[in-house]
């Protein structure tokens, strides 16, 4: 029930973008987002998992975050035209195909443990939100240099790079809070729910910027726990003791100066 809330949601941002209301077409691809997130947290809470579930999801997601996003920026910014749709069909296909990529990643049982704690590029709920973002900024502010036909264009190409792209991206699961944070971000917490009521575009601006920003971090986390085995079955907490670790060491010290091209002064006689 959740998965097919979500294909609606997907589809009727289509409705909304041609009736002019963009606004109602980001809200209900962030709504589409959302419930992607539950359904599947849902079933396994309620021992509901079944195959027809999963076949069922990854044909709400291709909808809901390829096809609907597409056809919403090939009406509104992309203005129709040849050009226009030749870009509308590369950012589906790559939602297609990086959703097949996904469930032939969850039957593999060769993959190492760690690599389940991140995605292989960019999810396609997120890739979503990152190509829709010159249809925030144009609501936001109208006229610009962001709805311009090449520009859009541009990073719709970039957002399917992204989203074919094998690069290692965070995933939910395996992000935790030290307890000392847990006050601030219950903190940011109230001041995105504030901004959401609010400025909810340039909430959805200021997101899709942090998680393009986190991709870097994304990257040094995954190849640093795939150097070290042993640290594939400990909690993201003992890993970034043990980080800070070896950062204080002074063996780590003397590997960062290595690696900076930085070299320590040697003593006089």
């Amino acid at each position: 029930m959740i998965t097919i809330l979500a294909l609606c949601s997907g589809l009727s941002a289509v409705k909304f973008a041609l009736d002019g209301q963009l606004g109602l077409a980001l809200a209900m691809v962030g709504a589409a987002a959302i419930l992607d997130a539950l359904d599947g947290r849902v079933a396994r809470l309620l021992d509901a998992t079944s195959k027809i579930g999963a076949e069922l999801d990854s044909l709400s997601d291709a909808i809901s975050f390829g096809v609907a996003p597409a056809l919403v920026l090939y009406t509104t910014l992309l203005h129709g035209g040849s050009f226009g749709w030749i870009i509308t069909l590369i950012y589906a296909v790559s939602i297609v195909l990086r959703l097949a990529r996904f469930n032939t990643l969850l039957d593999d049982d060769n993959r190492p443990s760690f690599e389940r704690e991140f995605f292989v590029g960019v999810p396609a709920p997120a890739g979503a939100l990152v190509a829709l973002l010159p249809v925030a900024m144009y609501e936001q502010w109208g006229d610009g240099w962001w709805d311009s036909t090449a520009l859009v264009s541009a990073w719709m190409v970039f957002s399917a790079l992204l989203i074919v792209s094998t690069v290692p991206t965070l995933a939910l699961k395996s992000v935790s809070v030290p307890p000392q944070a847990a006050a601030g971000l219950l903190v940011l917490v109230a001041l995105a729910a504030a901004a959401l009521v609010t400025f909810p575009l340039l909430l959805l601006m200021v997101l899709v910027c942090l998680y393009l920003v986190h991709i870097p971090f994304a990257i040094r986390s995954q190849r640093w726990v795939a150097a070290r085995p042993e640290t594939w079955d400990r909690k993201p907490a003992e890993r970034r003791a043990q980080r800070r670790a070896i950062r204080r060491s002074p063996n780590g010290r003397r590997r960062s100066s290595a690696r900076l091209g930085l070299r320590r002064p040697s003593a006089r006689p």
